[in-house]
């Protein structure tokens, strides 16, 4: 077995064509070449020591349970793989497989019943030739009889006189003991068993004598073949001689030759392998000189390119060079050191860079050395730097409050800055002009300061980018080269030979003359770059001078960074793609942070001037303005950073509704003073809210900008005109009016609050809708301001009032519709609920005049006679207070709610009427009582219409009779006439009563 597995690596082949090559299948995979060994061989390894053998394999079951290794055999061989039901499973008959019977072969049997009859019959005609002696055979059978009659003890293969127990049943000591007076008897079994044990010797002698006579012809004719084994051995050296002086006579003329030249080939290249290595080891020598010159002029991505070019070397072509036993090691205590001093410099950077002067026009200092500190710290895995630029940030943003503060306070003479030391309480002592001033100028420093840090993160991220795009680059580069070589190797038809002189293969020795003028001319380039000095033979001073190598012969063209500085990768610190992108999204991320620093820190500046509620107390114009400069700064920010930081802007919010609060508590607070102090009497319209309401009307829902310059003064008006209508008010609405547009205006300013405006605006018109039916419904007023009654012109005038309120509902509902998000749009219910109760309150208001109308007409037609004079004293005395009640509220209330409330207190008179007349019984018969009835009713309605604007209004006062028929008296068509001459007589009547 292990020869079928074995090879020699020298094929075998005919003695014709032994010195001819061997023709090789192309379909075959072609030997790679085997290069030379290496001057210095390599230290083995630890996987070295683990090589797989031949004596590992295990090609079959036999083998495997056979293994002469093991002490014994695996019992649980099958179950402690394939489980413990392995061997008790009963193996099922495959259905594939017919189950054979005796009379399957039946058909057989037929066949050869009569073959067999046959070969009995020649069997005994013609018997078998045996020339096996019979007597050999009984010889053999007695003496395999005579061998049984000795003991089996002797037969064993373990049979050893030094075991004890053999020994005893062998030579018992009872036939040696002499004691006891049986020494004859003992005696004679002692000579027993020595005859009984040479009788057992001369049986296996008999025996061996035996067998060796069986085999003596055989002996015999070994050693008369013995002559002729040694005729033909002779014959053979001698012909081998021949065949030795003939292959020495052809390799002397054939090969002697051709083999010197290739021995003279290796030596040569041997040396000027010496040579590239004793150069190379120069320029290792001079590495650590050189990164310290490098270090010196703070190059650190050139030395850390040398440190890792001089570790490759040393581990691919110098290893195993003693004198270089400890440089390793030095180089890796030096890159750490340059790792410190990286991480320093770049902390010295962040520094300069951040702390400089803000009215420095340059946004990025020294870019080429940011780009070389960047690549630097890629190129070794050192990505906290952002951490520490993050920290340097945090301190930066303090420095610039601090030096805002510091130069601000230094400015104002009234802070004695010896009295007052800490830095925040000279802050505080300033007020709302010179702090905004200097929240002002905070906030373009801030500015300058996030365009700084944008600008060098950028740099930062155009490096790691840059970075990102060669490692794809590269990548695909290696792709293309190993496609190309699969695609070459599989085109490749070499044949190789197999001629091996001193242990290397002579195609291997032409291959390295061939790669050795490449490898000189490559070296030569890499000393003649730029930065190089010229090599000598000797010496070598620049570390860039390197030999090829098995890793160093394919090199990539590094792409140009932003600084001109070159990444050179390595395969064992090279960053991943996933590494590199989250990076980028960590400067990113640094981006947004820079933002949010700048805004905690003003956020807390705020505070720090807001403890004794400085910000409070700030009247709506400072607040206004302080909050634009905010979200300016804020837009500002975003747009720099492209995110939008929610400190400074929840700390805006935060103060907006402490303002809104205030906003809110000072109106109501106005509003209920107002409403205290009203007198509900009609007040004059200035000629500055008459403006006010104009400019509503255009679409513009904001307070007017006071005119600059004298100005005429305008008369105040009687009425307020809104839209072509007249509004009588008083002078709270007017002021409420102007209210709600500060809150519009408010909402307009700062659009933050504007659903909280909302909430406020909403509570204000309730709440004023509330308390003036509490003054005036409810009767307050004559407690609270003094009136000594309620008049229908109060109640109309506030009527009035809360119409206008609510004809400017869905303005200021639209206004704020226009400022909400889509998802809030379920706050303006608040109008239409203010609407509806505002509503109800007029319609109060209306039913409250009815009801003094009713209330009176209840009290006169109750006492109400039929009988003359016509017309009676109780119809006098009704259009009396009606002429009073048209006289208080036509001035008041349009013509048709006018109309419309006289209708409503007609049909409350007609009520009363209907039922005194129900009450008197009298009906309409046509006879003298409903005569007098229908002239008081004509002198009623006479009077009633002649009132301005209720000309044309239809009383239909065919409703005061009872639906009866009754006949008419003779005296009908005098009654009608009767009464053209009392309408005649009511108008002089009604002149009469005004």
């Amino acid at each position: 077995m292990a020869s079928s597995h074995s090879s020699s690596p020298v094929p075998q082949g005919s003695s014709r064509d032994v010195f001819f090559k061997k023709e090789v299948d192309p379909t075959k995979h072609i030997r790679p070449v085997q290069s030379l060994p290496d001057v210095c061989p390599k230290e083995p390894t630890v996987t070295d020591q683990h090589r797989w053998t031949i004596y590992h394999s295990k090609v079959n079951l036999p083998a495997a349970l056979n293994d002469p290794r093991l002490a014994k055999r695996e019992s649980d061989f099958f179950t402690k793989t394939w489980g413990l039901d392995f061997v008790d499973t009963e193996v099922i008959p495959s259905f594939y497989l017919p189950q054979i019977s005796k009379e399957h072969f039946t058909v057989y049997q037929q066949e050869i019943s009569q073959k067999e009859k046959t070969h009995e019959r020649c069997k005994n005609i013609c018997p078998p030739k045996d020339n096996f002696d019979r007597t050999l055979l009984h010889t053999h059978d007695k003496s395999r009889t005579d061998l049984e009659q000795v003991p089996k003890i002797f037969m064993k293969p373990d049979f050893a006189l030094d075991d004890s127990l053999t020994f005893n049943s062998v030579l018992p000591w009872s036939h040696f003991n002499t004691a006891g007076g049986k020494g004859n008897r003992d005696a004679a079994s002692s000579k027993l068993l020595q005859e009984k044990l040479s009788h057992y010797l001369d049986i296996v002698e008999v025996n061996i004598a035996h067998q060796i006579s069986l085999r003596s012809e055989a002996f015999f004719h070994a050693m008369t073949s013995q002559h002729e084994l040694q005729d033909y051995l002779k014959k053979t050296s001698q012909a081998v001689k021949m065949l030795r002086d003939k292959i020495a006579q052809i390799d002397k003329v054939m090969c002697e030759g051709s083999l010197h030249i290739l021995r003279l080939a290796l030596t040569r290249n041997n040396c000027v392998k010496v040579y590239n290595k004793l150069k190379l080891m120069a320029t290792v020598h001079q590495t650590q000189p050189t990164v310290q010159v490098l270090l010196s002029t703070s190059e650190f991505v050139g030395a850390l390119d040398l440190i890792a070019t001089t570790q490759e070397v040393l581990q691919q072509e110098l290893q195993g060079i003693h004198s270089f036993r400890h440089l390793g090691s030095q180089l890796c205590e030096l890159e750490k050191l340059i790792d410190k001093m990286m991480i320093a410099e770049f902390s010295t950077y962040s520094h300069s860079d951040l702390n400089r002067p803000l009215d420095d026009d340059c946004q990025i200092l020294e870019e080429e050395r940011l780009v070389s500190l960047v690549f630097g710290l890629l190129k070794q895995r050192k990505l906290n730097f952002l951490e520490i630029y993050s920290e340097e940030m945090i301190i930066t943003a303090k420095n610039i409050i601090k030096q805002c503060v510091i130069n601000k306070v230094s400015q104002i003479e009234e802070i004695d800055t010896d009295v007052i030391v800490k830095l925040a309480d000279q802050m505080r002592m300033l007020n709302f002009p010179q702090w905004f001033d200097l929240l002002k100028d905070i906030f373009s420093k801030f500015t300058i300061f996030l365009q700084r840090v944008k600008a060098t993160l950028n740099i930062i991220h155009s490096v790691v980018l840059s970075v990102l795009d060669k490692n794809r680059r590269t990548r695909e580069l290696e792709e293309i080269s190993q496609q190309k070589n699969a695609a070459k190797d599989n085109s490749l038809d070499t044949e190789v030979a197999y001629l091996i002189h001193e242990g290397l293969f002579i195609s291997d020795a032409f291959n390295e003359s061939e790669l050795t003028p490449i490898a000189i001319d490559t070296t030569s380039q890499r000393n003649a770059s730029p930065n190089s000095e010229p090599c000598s033979s000797d010496s070598v001073s620049e570390p860039e001078c390197t030999t090829d190598s098995s890793s160093s012969k394919e090199q990539t063209s590094s792409s140009a960074t932003p600084g001109g500085v070159d990444m050179m990768g390595n395969e064992d610190m090279k960053l991943t793609d996933l590494e590199l992108e989250k990076l980028a999204n960590n400067i990113q991320e640094l981006l947004y942070s820079a933002s949010d620093i700048c805004h905690d820190r003003a956020v807390k500046f705020l505070m720090s001037r807001a403890k004794d509620g400085f910000l409070e107390k700030l009247n709506s114009t400072e607040f206004i303005t302080l909050s634009r400069l905010m979200e300016t700064f804020i837009l500002d920010t975003e747009h720099i950073c492209g995110r939008k930081s929610m400190s400074l802007l929840g700390a805006l919010q935060s103060q907006a509704n402490k303002f809104v609060n205030r906003f809110h508590e000072e109106r109501k607070t106005k509003l209920s003073l107002l409403l205290d102090n009203e007198r509900w009497k009609q007040a004059d319209v200035p000629a500055e809210f008459q403006d006010l309401v104009d400019s509503i009307s255009d679409g513009k829902i904001a307070l007017p900008e006071k005119k600059s310059g004298v100005t005429e003064e305008r008369k105040p008006a009687e009425v307020l005109i809104v839209e072509g209508q007249q509004y009588a008010v008083v002078g709270t609405v007017l002021l409420l009016i102007r209210i709600i547009l500060e809150y519009c205006q408010c909402v307009d300013n700062i659009p933050s609050v504007t659903t909280d405006m909302l909430t406020r605006l909403s509570d204000l018109l309730k709440y004023f809708n509330s308390r003036s039916c509490q003054l005036v419904l409810g009767a307050g007023a004559l407690q609270v301001v003094g009136l000594k009654t309620i008049t229908t012109k109060n109640l109309a005038l506030s009527s009035r009032c809360l119409q206008l309120i609510v004809h400017y509902i869905p303005v200021i509902r639209a206004h704020f519709e226009a400022r909400l998000q889509p998802k809030q749009y379920s706050m303006l219910r608040h109008f239409d609920h203010i609407t509806k109760d505002y509503h109800d309150h007029i319609a109060e208001i209306s039913a409250k005049l009815v009801a003094i109308m009713d209330s009176l007409f209840d009290k006169l037609l109750s006492k109400y006679e039929v009988k003359a004079p016509v017309p009676s004293a109780c119809f006098r005395n009704i259009c009396k207070q009606m002429a009073k009640m048209h006289e208080a509220i036509f001035d008041l209330l349009p013509e048709e709610q006018t109309q419309m409330l006289f209708l409503r207190i007609n049909a409350s008179y007609k009520l009363h009427l209907k039922k005194q007349l129900s009450h008197l019984n009298v009906i309409n018969d046509g006879g003298p009582q409903n005569g007098l009835v229908t002239a008081d009713v004509a002198f009623y309605t006479g009077n009633l219409q002649a009132l301005k604007g209720l000309k044309d209004l239809d009383l239909n006062m065919s409703e005061i009779w009872e639906q009866k028929s009754g006949p008419r008296s003779e005296g009908s068509q005098i009654q009608s006439c009767s009464l053209i001459l009392l309408q005649v007589g009511c108008q002089f009547g009604h002149h009469d009563l005004q």
